[in-house]
Parts: structure tokens; sequence; C-alpha cells
């Protein structure tokens, strides 16, 4: 979550997905002087909660998998979509069946080849409830995947009927309900991932080990210290070694924000993400290694809606209106954010290509003191009194703390409320409570998963595997449900442009602002991709200037 997460090849997505580093004449200390060997080092700021690719949610997750795995297709440093796992496919005429041509030149690290039959095993496998995969929902598109993943429901309980089938070693097709343009970029995303089914079958806990862990992307794992760090080299049976040219990659665990920018300035890191805002401002004047990409991500507050007083949804929206979005971004955050009014962040495409899905859909609230207090006085408690004691939940990072002290401070000057504590939990602890559903409310972000407005909209169809608020909406799923099997690109955008209207009028989450992604990239290092979505950053061009 988060993934931090975020994907379809048009003009639009070549402009705010990815930012190049440049070259320089530094020294390059990602150079090995005893072996000449190129090694990068990045810090991933958070263990990841899991390897496994039908289980990933997170960014640091996403980010190693998308190193160590690949799927049909991988967006480059370009933000091109290109072939992959598969050399190329055929899209039927009526834009719902696709024939995936599998290279046959692919291999796992244990030398087998990838077939067809480990994609339909692994998509498969994401759906099986008994996996309980959260992202199970991204293969919706496909035929018969709701109804297999949703038995109770649907009674359908063979796999086969599933609209993925391996016609033979080197050949996938899918079938989909309706034309989904989002889909062929899909398939670049981890939960479309392949996996070895030989040893998923013969080890169910394969990804918890490096010693039983098979991989067919660019890096395998090498060493991993418990909290401290993830070391790849460079995969030689992967298809595509020549173009890698990185011999080690270097993940550090380093949550802390300050630690992690003195490590680069002192050179033990290559490329930092997640930069301190309060250094933000020093390191514009000074450093010309900072750079700004475009995020397609938001920044939100979760309410857990079975608890009260927040399954009321006049206290959510009084909470949402009274904190004061632009004084965060200027004073907090500091690294060009957008205050959120609305859901869906700028960046992706509405009915046409030419014309922005926020753009068009507007804002749909207002900071506005004066009715929040007068919800909370509806709601039963005027100027804040009675108040019940709540926590926010956050991650353990120095910028969500900041981020949390203001809106607390807001909620107390602006609403009389002073009985809501901030706690912070590293990321591990605070995945297990949300998921679980022991919060009140918590501080989240959402990266897309792919360039449309459906990989923001979907999470929150009720009973939704990353829909951790509880909230649920009818006539919201039967919009998103809509939207998914429409032929028609007017409605289909119409559709979720009135299902973020509802989710704005519930409230079950409060929208703060949309990020911006900062970072460091020492001189020497070239050709990182920096997503807007998905991974935190693409590293299989990536190479050291000698």
């Amino acid at each position: 979550m988060n993934k931090r997460q975020v994907l379809i090849a048009v003009v639009l997505l070549l402009v705010v997905v990815f930012s190049l580093s440049g070259c320089g004449a530094e020294k390059p200390s990602g150079i090995n002087s005893d072996t000449d060997a190129a090694i990068l080092t990045f810090n991933l700021n958070s263990p990841p909660e899991t390897i496994d690719p039908g289980r990933v949610v997170g960014q640091p997750d996403m980010t190693v998998v998308n190193a160590v795995m690949e799927g049909l297709t991988r967006y480059n440093v370009f933000g091109e979509l290109e072939p992959a796992m598969a050399t190329h496919w055929d899209i039927s005429e009526d834009q719902s069946t696709y024939t995936f041509y599998i290279r046959e030149e692919a291999k796992w690290s244990n030398g087998d080849p990838v077939t067809a039959h480990d994609f339909e095993f692994a998509w498969k496998r994401v759906l099986d409830p008994e996996y309980a995969s959260r992202y199970a929902y991204q293969l919706y598109y496909i035929v018969n995947a709701f109804e297999y993943n949703n038995p109770e429901n649907t009674h359908v309980t063979d796999p086969d009927l599933v609209g993925v089938t391996a016609l033979d070693e080197h050949t996938l097709k899918v079938v989909l309900n309706a034309p989904a343009p989002q889909f062929l970029g899909l398939t670049a995303f981890p939960t479309y991932f392949p996996v070895h089914r030989e040893t998923v079958e013969s080890n169910p806990n394969w990804a918890e080990d490096i010693e039983t862990y098979i991989n067919n992307g660019p890096f395998k794992i090498d060493k991993w210290q418990e909290q401290q760090r993830i070391e790849l080299v460079k995969h030689e049976m992967y298809w595509d070694k020549d173009n890698v040219q990185l011999d080690r990659l270097v993940f550090t665990l380093v949550s802390e924000q300050g630690t992690s920018l003195a490590m680069y300035e002192a050179g033990s890191l290559d490329v930092l993400y997640n930069i301190p805002s309060q250094d933000l401002e020093r390191l514009k004047g000074e450093s010309r290694e900072l750079k700004f990409a475009h995020d397609l991500s938001i920044a939100k507050y979760l309410f857990n809606t079975a608890i009260k007083p927040f399954d009321d949804p006049r206290v959510r929206k009084a909470l949402a209106m009274a904190i004061e979005r632009q004084d965060i971004v200027d004073y907090v955050t500091r690294a060009g954010e957008r205050p959120a009014y609305a859901y869906v962040p700028y960046g992706v495409p509405d009915i046409t290509e030419t014309k922005d899905f926020r753009e068009t859909g507007g804002e749909y609230f207002t900071e506005n003191l004066e009715y929040a207090r007068e919800l909370l006085s509806q709601a039963g408690f005027p100027g804040g009194k009675g108040f019940p004691e709540a926590t926010l939940l956050i991650t353990d990072s120095e910028d969500n703390l900041r981020i949390a002290q203001a809106v607390q401070e807001m909620w107390r000057k602006n609403l009389g409320i002073d009985t809501i504590k901030i706690q912070p939990n590293e990321w591990g602890t605070y995945l297990q409570s949300i998921f679980a559903g022991q919060y009140q409310i918590a501080g989240a972000g959402w990266s897309a998963d792919y360039i449309d407005a459906m990989t923001f909209l979907d999470v929150y169809v009720a009973g939704g595997g990353n829909n951790v608020t509880g909230w649920g909406s009818s006539e919201y799923d039967q919009l998103i449900s809509m939207a998914k099997s429409s032929n028609n690109r007017a409605e289909r955008v119409q559709a979720m442009h009135r299902a973020e209207e509802i989710l704005m009028a519930e409230m079950p989450i409060i929208p703060l602002f949309y990020y911006t992604k900062p970072y460091m990239i020492k001189n020497h290092v070239n050709n990182v991709g920096v997503p807007s979505f998905g991974p935190q950053m693409e590293f299989k061009w990536a190479y050291i200037k000698k």
C-alpha cells in the first residue's frame, strides 16, 4: 500500500511517469575499486512485508519484486510499455481477447524455462479464495475471475472456468469480460507476475527464504540481512541480461529519513527517495542532485467506519473540512504538493486522452470551518465537547509525524477536539493493524497501479481486499462494475466520476494532498527510472559511469 504503488503507454503517460537521472564528472562511488564491479545502493526505507508477487501491496515490496521478477510486459525508463516475458501479443478485433507469446529464451533462476503454464497457475493462485490476495480484484477484468474469487456468492469453484489458458508452453490466451484499455499495462504489475509452479506447489513458504526463492527478473537475491540490507546480483539467466549493467543492487533498510539523508550525503547511498521535508529548502539551494518527479498518488487519512463516532459521515466530513491543506503543503511537506479536495489525482485521462480526469471532475469540498463545526454539533459534539478519545495511526516516518501533528492541532484549534492522539508504528506493525481493522483513523497513501482513474476508485468497493475502512455502498459498487464492463468510453468515465462523487459525499477517507516525488541521485548514476506509480525506482537499465 503504497504499496506506496503505480500503468497505459500514451502521450500523457510519457509526460508524467518517468524522470531520468543525469550524468556528471564526479568520481563514481558506485564502482568497487578492487573488482571494478558496478554497485548501486538505494535506501528502501522499510523491510518488505513480503516478496511473493501475489501478495505484495506496499512500495518497498513492489520495488524488490520488480527488480527480481518480471511479467508479460515492463515499463522502461521512458515510461513506454514494452515486451518482457512476452515477445509480442495479438488483440482481437473486439478488444476482449489477448494472446501472448512467451519468449522461448526466458528462464527461471534455477534454469527451468518460463512458460505460459506458469502464468496461468500464478493468476489462478491469486484468485483462489483460500490464498486471500489483497489484490485479487486487479484480475477481475478476466472472464469468471470475480466469480471464482467469490464462490460463496457465485458458486463458481472450478478454476478452469477462469478466462486464462495456456494453449501450449509459449502461448497464453486471456479472455476479458469487456474491453479494458488499462489491461495491457496491468500485465507489468506484480499481481500479474508468474511464479515457478513446481516450487510453489512443493513449498507454500517458498518466498520466505532466499534459498528457495525462484525468480525470473533482471536481478536475483544474494544476501538478506534482517532489518539491515538486501543485496541483489545480476541474474545471469535473465533473457535480457546484456542490458543489465549493474553487478550488484543493494537495498538498505533505514527507516529514519534523517539518517538516510546523512548516508546519502556521506556517499553511502547512490539514490535517495523519501527526503525529509525540513531539509528540502536547504537542498534546493545546495544540491544539483535534488530532483522532482511526478507522483501519481495521494496522501489521505482513513476512517474505520465500523467504530463510533466515525460511523457518522457528519463527523468524517467535519474532520475533513477542518484541515487547512495549503498550510500543510506550504509549511510542512514543502515539495510542491497540491492540496486535495477530491480523490483521484491530476494526471490520468478523462473521456479523451487530451482531457484530465481531475480537471473535468473538479473539487468536491472546501475547507469550511463554519460548516464543519455545524456538522460536528449535529453529530452531538458541539465545540468538540464529549468527543471520545481516539487514535490516529501512522507509520513512523518523521514527515508523517509532522503532518499528523499539524492536523491534530487544526482539529483542536478549528473544532475544539483535543482527544485525538497520534500513534506511530513501524511499517509491518502498521499494515497488520489496518488490515485487521484495529485502528480508528489511519494515515495512508495510495499510488496508481496503472494510468487510469479506476486504480484509485475500485479500492473502495465493499469488501475489496484493500478497502480497510469498512465502508460500502451498493450504488458505488454498481457504478464501478458498470465502468469495468462498459464498451463505451464516455459511459465508463462518467460512471467513475459519479462513483467519486459518492465517495466524497460519504467521506470514508480524507484526501489531504497530491504527492510529488523529490529524490536525489549521484551524478555518476544513469538510467534509473523514477515512475509515478508502482515501484519506487526502476533499476533494470541503471548503470554507473566509470
